[in-house]
């Protein structure tokens, strides 16, 4: 195990293990921000990236959000704030899988982790929500925008005009979490779900997690260069090359 004080990194083979260690509430100050910023994107830069399981120590907080602490001014704030955007990017454009183990809360900037996951699993005890309005602050600008592409405008709007937070059932059936299981078995789980999608072509996962989290912000230009540029990736590769030939295999034997 790799560690510091506020983050702890285990590695197993191709998955990785990021645990925010920040008692009580693992709140995310500019230090654990910065530190996962750097993690993240060292990871991204590997030849083959692991797939990606964040969680937070303790079973009642997977993050309350940012520390509160640091909102003592602009010029306090502003390096936070800038380290939170580009981290939000990095998730967003992390091209191999990237899973939440929620165990308990997950408010404010944290809720914002879960919505540029690929996949969250949390426990019954789980409740997320927006309640920067509350509190005289604000979500971070892409975060907000995240919430209203994965949840839709209503349901976004729901949770920031009045900062309440939901429970596990609520958050799944917006589609802020996935999966409800019990709380000894949200990391066993999450890890067993992003082994298997770790396990997918994953310069295809890449390519589809790509056009999944970015097509939205491009034009029609560049999402024909983005198709051919893809086209290539998976025509020249051994593995989807050998599942196209597999799928013809099994198609021929039916005819």
């Amino acid at each position: 195990m790799e560690s510091d004080d506020v983050l702890l990194i285990e590695r197993d083979l191709d998955i990785v293990t990021m645990i925010m260690n920040r008692p009580p509430a693992n709140a995310l100050n500019n230090g654990l921000v910065g530190r996962l910023l750097d993690a993240v994107r060292a990871l991204s830069a590997e030849a083959s990236p692991p797939g990606l399981v964040l969680t937070g120590a303790g079973d009642r907080f997977f993050s309350a959000g940012g520390d509160i602490k640091e909102v003592a001014g602009i010029e306090i704030s502003r390096p936070r704030l800038r380290n939170f955007h580009a981290l939000l990017c990095e998730m967003e454009r992390y091209p191999a899988p990237f899973v939440c183990a929620v165990r308990g809360y997950a408010v404010g900037g944290a809720l914002e982790f879960l919505l540029h996951a690929d996949h969250v699993v949390a426990d019954a005890a789980c409740k997320v929500g927006f309640p920067e309005i509350n509190h005289g602050l604000l979500p971070a600008a892409k975060g907000m925008r995240q919430a209203v592409r994965k949840l839709g405008l209503r349901e976004a709007q729901a949770l920031l005009y009045g900062g309440e937070l939901v429970g596990a059932e609520k958050a799944r059936d917006i589609g802020a979490i996935n999966e409800i299981v019990a709380t000894a078995n949200v990391m066993p789980h999450a890890t067993e779900v992003c082994r298997y999608l770790r396990g997918k072509d994953q310069r295809l996962f890449a390519a589809i997690k790509r056009s999944l989290n970015l097509t939205g912000q491009m034009d029609d230009a560049a999402l024909e260069a983005m198709t051919m540029e893809d086209l290539g990736a998976y025509l020249t590769g051994d593995g989807s090359a050998n599942a196209r030939a597999r799928f013809l295999s099994k198609n021929a034997t039916k005819e």
